[in-house]
């Protein structure tokens, strides 16, 4: 009997509880909901807000971002994330989004970056940064040639006078070279104005004098150029890039018209033979080929004009004994 009774007994009183804790929970959410309700109120209200904006307008956030400036909060953050991975994640997916892609597009494309682009290429420092990136490159060149051209003078002839005045083949074969092309360079610019010329009114014949023509060009212009040069500058561009210059001997005045004229006779005569006209440089005591033994010049070295540079001391008159 009695665990007949129990059974029946123990389920009311479960029931009972249960009935007894549904108003115990309606409750508790109906204080929750009041107390969420009268939060929101008091944070709305304008007496907080003004609270929060006094504290705002303090020295509170500063002294926030000077702790976590000392604790390195953000230096552990970041330390944090790049450790995990989620850093690296963040930033490709950043960048690879087609909103980033879209953004930078528009960048580039707009008037401003065009323009911010336009005057930073053609501002005058761009340019002068160029111009002396280039001048120094170039001289570097320039100038490692000549100082090899140089030491090769000395090793190939160490018995001329004063080895520091007087210009050696090499150096000398250098500049004629530079010259040379020089030369054919005009010659292909004034050819190509010929040419053209003779093309609008139907062509130059016949083939034989039109090459007979350019042979006899060629040549003027080739000595037309040394004589000038040699007249007015002392150097020709290609002695001027090896720091050479032609001089009178014992002077140092550039030779005459007649005397320059006088050593493109004798550089023609030391060409044709297979450059052998140039052979004395490497014996003769000052340097001088047979272009210069004709006209009395020498070649020596010097960056300056002639008229600012050193008189070229003769070589000293050999011993009586």
């Amino acid at each position: 009997m009695a665990s007949r009774v129990d059974g029946p007994l123990g389920l009311v009183a479960g029931a009972a509880r249960g009935a007894a804790s549904i108003p115990a929970r309606a409750a508790a959410n109906v204080a929750r909901d009041r107390l969420e309700d009268v939060a929101d109120a008091m944070l709305a209200s304008p007496g907080t807000l003004r609270a929060v904006d006094r504290v705002l307008a303090g020295p509170l956030p500063e002294e926030i971002v000077r702790s976590a400036v000392r604790n390195r909060v953000l230096e552990r953050m970041v330390s944090e994330l790049a450790a995990g991975g989620a850093l690296d994640e963040l930033v490709g997916g950043a960048l690879e989004s087609r909103q980033s892609q879209a953004l930078v597009d528009r960048v580039v494309a707009s008037e401003e970056m065009q323009r911010v682009l336009r005057d930073v290429l053609t501002s005058p420092e761009v340019r002068h940064a160029l111009v002396d990136q280039t001048s120094g490159f170039s001289e570097e060149v320039v100038g490692g040639l000549r100082g090899r051209a140089a030491r090769l003078d000395e090793h190939t002839d160490r018995r001329a006078v004063r080895a520091g005045a007087y210009a050696g083949i090499a150096s000398r074969a250098l500049a004629f070279v530079a010259d040379a092309v020089l030369c054919a360079a005009l010659w292909v610019s004034v050819s190509g104005v010929v040419a053209l010329i003779g093309w609008i009114f139907g062509g130059l014949r016949p083939e034989w004098l039109v090459a007979t023509l350019a042979s006899v060009g060629l040549a003027a212009l080739s000595g037309c150029y040394f004589v000038f040069f040699w007249t007015t500058a002392g150097r020709t561009p290609g002695m001027h890039l090896l720091h050479l210059r032609v001089a009178v001997e014992d002077s140092p005045a550039p030779p005459s018209i007649r005397r320059s004229a006088v050593r493109l006779v004798g550089l023609v005569l030391a060409v044709i033979p297979v450059f052998a006209g140039f052979l004395p440089v490497l014996f003769d005591r000052r340097r001088r080929g047979i272009a210069d033994m004709m006209a009395g010049t020498v070649v020596v070295y010097g960056s300056r004009s002639a008229e600012a540079a050193p008189t070229v001391a003769a070589p000293p008159a050999p011993s009586s004994r």
